[in-house]
């Protein structure tokens, strides 16, 4: 244990929530390993990654992020704070520039015996090399949405297909049916091309010139993913996963927050909870949240719903009518409270892959409705693949478009009340404990 105590890791998330959270939940798992960690970040990111790791030894080193980036409004230097994910390349691109000031830091570390980066910080890979430090990367995302999408780039199986919503066989998965609107261009398009396909190749060349993956996942729940990724891939992937477990058991404050409380006295009632939320990026127009909010109140089921998104004034006199039975959050939550909570038993959720395990650690069921990145493919995962889901559809039957209120009230009392609801409720109950298992001491992650 000696050679691994002395040693340090370098962790390196890309500036986003989604993406920083699997970091700190890392950081955690190698701390308890007695491994040295020291994270890097941006000023305007660290007061919340220093917050999130104050019990512990981490250090935390803050590079300057670069000024008056063409196309990034002042002080932006997250995801969380763009103006519109339209951004996204801007943002990314401007990291490159902080390259000068990371060799320089991580020269003067001690004992640093590997670097953990982030998928998108693909100019690490050039910086480790030069400093001859082996970098891993962690994406955030499941090994069946890497192989597949890794799949469906090569071999092209969508290129011919007369709309986005004919369904395709995935080649070496037949039993998966994908359509075009399963993914975002580029990797839609039948010939990609643009900056935001240069990127992606740029960073898939780093990967692979990379030591490994680090994959916030467990055997268990995708074998055949991950030995395919093992056996036709590079660079070979590692399941160390699910990282949420590796969080403390959280102290209960003297003060629980007023939606614990409500929590608490739908479970005082014998009441049931469905938690709906979006994540922290998802662009929801004022119609669609008006038709989730019409959707929920018809359901006449009782639910706690995080809204994160613009456009609010369409909610208006909306809990003022449902009072008592649903509670809208407009605030950052501690979303594994809220899955924990035992009146919560469903999750209508965008299915970002932190929070897909999180439901499933929590042995909550999900109501799948992707927005964005590989949400979709997730969705998939979860519904078809996993059994630990209902889907969302547009009232085409495409897996995007606008959703009308009659399927939200009609899939939220499937999920809660209904045949099927049961069915995902048991399913979902056998993966968690399959989750914890995989962390436990001997287990598979």
């Amino acid at each position: 244990m000696d050679s691994v105590s002395a040693s340090r890791i370098v962790l390196f998330p890309f500036m986003s929530k989604g993406h920083i959270i699997p970091f700190l939940q890392l950081a955690r798992l190698l701390l308890h390993r007695g491994i040295t960690v020291t994270i890097f970040t941006t000023p305007a990111n660290s007061p919340f990654i220093r917050h999130s790791l104050a019990d512990t030894d981490a250090s935390v080193v803050d590079l300057p992020f670069p000024q008056n980036v063409p196309g990034l409004p002042a002080g932006v230097e997250s995801t969380d704070r763009l103006p519109s994910m339209s951004l996204f390349l801007p943002l990314v691109n401007a990291t490159k520039l902080i390259q000068p000031d990371f060799e320089h830091a991580l020269q003067n570390l001690s004992g640093v015996s590997c670097l953990v980066s982030d998928g998108f910080l693909g100019w690490t890979q050039k910086s480790a090399e030069k400093l001859g430090i082996p970098r891993l990367v962690l994406f955030g995302m499941s090994n069946y949405s890497a192989t597949v999408s890794r799949v469906v780039v090569l071999d092209r199986p969508h290129v011919d297909l007369d709309s986005d919503d004919e369904p395709f066989e995935v080649p070496s998965f037949e039993w998966i049916k994908l359509t075009r609107n399963d993914f975002e261009s580029p990797f839609k398009d039948p010939e990609p091309k643009g900056p935001l396909f240069e990127f992606i190749i740029e960073q898939g060349i780093a990967t692979s010139k990379s030591q490994g993956l680090v994959v916030n996942s467990f055997y268990e729940l995708e074998p055949l993913f991950l030995e395919y990724w093992n056996r036709e891939f590079d660079p070979k992937a590692w399941c160390v996963g699910p990282l949420c477990m590796a969080e403390p058991p959280r102290v209960e404050p003297l003060m629980k927050p007023i939606w614990v409380q409500w929590l608490d006295t739908k479970l005082a009632e014998g009441g049931t909870v469905i938690y709906v939320a979006f994540g922290s990026q998802a662009e929801i127009s004022s119609e669609q949240l008006q038709e989730i909010a019409i959707g929920l109140e018809k359901s006449e089921v009782n639910f706690l719903w995080v809204v994160r998104s613009k456009g609010l004034e369409a909610l208006e006199g909306f809990e003022e009518r449902v009072k008592g039975r649903g509670v809208v959050v407009k605030e950052w939550v501690e979303q594994r409270e809220i899955l924990d909570h035992e009146s919560v038993i469903g999750f209508m959720s965008h299915c970002g892959w932190n929070s897909v395990l999180e439901s499933i650690c929590a042995c909550v069921p999900i109501l799948a409705w992707p927005m964005m990145a590989e949400q979709h493919l997730n969705a998939r995962m979860v519904a078809e693949e996993l059994g630990v889901g209902l889907r969302i559809l547009a009232e085409s039957g495409s897996v995007r478009g606008f959703v009308k209120w009659e399927n939200i009230e009609k899939m939220v009392r499937e999920l809660m009340e209904g045949g099927k609801g049961k069915e995902v409720r048991k399913k979902v109950k056998e993966i968690g404990e399959a989750a914890r298992r995989a962390m436990e001491e001997g287990g598979s992650s």
